[in-house]
């Protein structure tokens, strides 16, 4: 049995236990949410695999509702009807926190059925493992120290680019903790294929495998990038094959609510500029594992073309600052304007604070991407947004530091929550 691993959800899944009678953890298949949420429960149901306990859904659901507390309801979507019953137990114990637990790893088309849970469900987002929770990241510079102008210049292992390699071509799925890469490659395809052949399927896509296999990989192509919805179906459909437009949009929703795509929304602050701002998002896929298995390639591949890899390191590193702000109520975002001039990742708090980062896996690139940073700030209203909270270059550098023009060089392998 893998020992459990702890997660930056665990703080967040108790703090929510304590003030909400139900929560939903959501996130991609394999991600942990099971794991994490059954260490809290007393009496777990398996929707997917537990016929007799999807059978009292409709029969006797005061079995499943009246079990030791709390209780856990693994993939409740495989019985959605387990959504209003628990909404209503809850209403039943007057609201007392901590009763019930539901991990899905598929929203509902309808989101509706998720906003009638106001008030008596907290949701929690679970992603794949961080490198600071699989132990590659020392987590000496903290995210929230940051926000708070809290840093220590500190060393970071020395973590070589065909380390990183490796790291985005295993990914950060619990199942490949210690595990060697060919193995952990083989899982990763096989993952895709079970999406491809199975999930997609049960989510209504009637398209033949190959076909969904090429919208992946045009969408790993197109990784950190403004890639359109019609360039997709253009992609895929190829000189000789039909994919229309409104058929692609229904391939990326429904990835999205499978969670194994992410998409990163412009950020369109108030400007001192009149330049116009890009208002398209940037394709990412849940983990840059995915991404490598999408493209069939492997890390001599990536190693041959370090131009293309650093997208998935951007990837990577969008990653762990997703996992790393989650606590924070953080909010990531881009800033790109119609002269290309522009900004990876922006982070926003609740209090309006906020910090920009550019991601660049070559070191020497550091200093032109503090440059740009600097340039950005003096292009930003400061009198409307308020001055940032850091400016910072994620990279692979082993020194974490402030740079006399006030940028934080961040190594990804110092950067922790």
């Amino acid at each position: 049995m893998i020992e459990y691993r702890p997660r930056i959800a665990d703080g967040e899944l108790a703090e929510r236990m304590d003030s909400a009678g139900a929560v939903l953890i959501e996130g991609p298949k394999s991600c942990g949410k099971t794991a994490t949420a059954s260490r809290r429960a007393s009496t777990v149901f398996r929707m997917d695999t537990d016929d007799s306990a999807r059978d009292l859904v409709d029969t006797a659901p005061e079995l499943l509702l009246g079990a030791a507390q709390p209780v856990l309801f693994d993939e409740w979507q495989v019985a959605p009807k387990l959504w209003n019953l628990v909404r209503r137990q809850v209403d039943d114990l007057g609201g007392e926190p901590g009763r019930f637990l539901l991990t899905g790893s598929a929203t509902p088309r309808d989101d509706a059925t998720r906003h009638s849970g106001a008030g008596r469900y907290s949701i929690l987002r679970m992603r794949p493992m961080s490198l600071f929770e699989t132990g590659i990241s020392t987590g000496a510079v903290s995210l929230a120290g940051l926000f708070d102008g809290d840093f220590t210049p500190s060393m970071a292992p020395n973590v070589t680019v065909p380390n990183l390699v490796d790291c985005i071509v295993t990914g950060g799925w619990p199942a490949l903790l210690d595990v060697p890469v060919r193995v952990a490659q083989r899982w990763v395809v096989d993952y895709l294929s079970s999406l491809v052949e199975v999930d997609l399927p049960q989510m209504g896509v009637r398209r033949d495998p190959a076909t969904l296999r090429r919208f992946l990989a045009s969408l790993a192509r197109g990784t950190g990038t403004e890639l359109s919805t019609q360039a997709i179906a253009t992609d895929v459909a190829g000189p000789d094959r039909t994919l229309d437009r409104d058929t692609a949009a229904g391939y990326l929703d429904i990835l999205a609510r499978l969670m194994v795509t992410e998409d990163v929304p412009a950020w369109a602050p108030h400007m001192r500029s009149a330049t116009p701002l890009r208002k398209s998002a940037a394709r990412f896929m849940a983990d840059p594992s995915l991404a490598v298995a999408a493209l069939g390639v492997g890390p001599e591949q990536l190693l041959r073309d370090l131009n293309a890899t650093g997208f998935l390191f951007e990837s990577l590193v969008l990653r762990d600052l997703r996992v790393y702000s989650q606590p924070l109520r953080g909010r990531l975002a881009r800033w790109r304007d119609n002269n290309n001039h522009e900004v990876d990742i922006i982070i926003t708090l609740d209090d309006g604070r906020w910090g920009a980062l550019e991601v660049k896996m070559n070191p020497a690139a550091a200093d032109g991407a503090a440059a740009s940073l600097l340039r950005f700030k003096d292009k930003v209203d400061l009198d409307k947004v308020g001055e940032p909270a850091f400016l910072g270059v994620v990279t692979t550098r082993t020194a974490a530091v402030r740079r006399q023009d006030g940028v934080h060089i961040l190594p990804i392998a110092a950067l922790g929550p």
